[in-house]
């Protein structure tokens, strides 16, 4: 049945009549637009059901199934069923913006939990970043950050004192709900001019999955980023672990310019 090119008189569930597209191809497109304008919000219909619909066997609606799992649109649940796998929020790299930003932009809510806001003694990679002298103190803001109520990630922010001195008032602040480059931005007047990022992947330790409502040993997506200022200043040195099952990242690249001069 698998193979056979499907032939619609009655058009069961609303297939497209095209002669040449297996009968597993139709399905999947139809079953793909219900789930991407949300007929099924949670949970597809059982395979016996959709079988009666379609009016196919039991075969070729696993291979739309199938296809569907393969682009991780759906879950099967093992004794429960086939379930729509929620989206993930997909952020763009080519702007340096905050989380606060990134989501007010799109619409969403963000709010953290403040684990940490106080002055301290860096790790060694930020002192090197920063260019600190012996014994130099920074600031350390660390939150698991919210998108419209789910956590999403954990932060630890650094930043730069020597940069400007007025990053010492942020400890005063309540961050649950403030946005940092807000502040940094539009209150102390500083400008960033560019960042340089690394992307990786990890696990998670028992901690974080834990601020995070995932299972230990979950993978996420662990960044390293330092934000510069227009001298060349390192003001920010952020260590952040996003969780893999609910954020993805967008890079956009141009291609090189074919007119080099040899």
């Amino acid at each position: 049945m698998v193979n056979v090119k499907y032939q619609a008189s009655k058009n069961p569930g609303n297939l497209e009549k095209n002669r040449e597209i297996p009968a597993y191809i139709s399905i999947y497109r139809t079953l793909k637009k219900r789930i991407e304008d949300g007929t099924y919000p949670k949970k597809l219909p059982t395979e016996k059901e959709l079988c009666k619909e379609f009016e196919v066997s039991r075969l070729t609606i696993r291979r739309a199934l199938d296809e569907l799992k393969r682009e991780r649109l759906l879950v099967s649940r093992k004794g429960k069923g086939t379930f729509v796998e929620e989206r993930k929020r997909e952020e763009q790299l080519s702007t340096l913006a905050g989380f606060t930003e990134e989501a007010v932009s799109e619409g969403h809510k963000a709010k953290s939990i403040v684990l940490k806001n106080e002055i301290l003694f860096p790790p060694p990679e930020v002192m090197d970043a920063f260019k600190l002298p012996h014994k130099g103190m920074v600031v350390l803001l660390e939150r698991v950050r919210f998108l419209d109520d789910q956590p999403m990630a954990i932060e630890k922010c650094y930043l730069n004192p020597l940069v400007d001195i007025r990053v010492l008032n942020i400890i005063k602040m309540d961050m649950s709900n403030e946005s940092l480059y807000r502040v940094l931005k539009e209150e102390f007047g500083i400008r960033f001019d560019h960042a340089v990022e690394i992307i990786e992947i990890a696990r998670l330790t028992k901690s974080e999955a834990e601020h995070l409502g995932v299972d230990e040993g979950a993978y996420g997506i662990l960044r390293h980023r330092l934000t510069y200022t227009a001298d060349g200043a390192c003001l920010e040195y952020v260590e952040s672990i996003y969780r893999g099952d609910k954020y993805k990242l967008k890079v956009v690249r141009k291609s090189l310019s074919t007119t080099h001069h040899l």
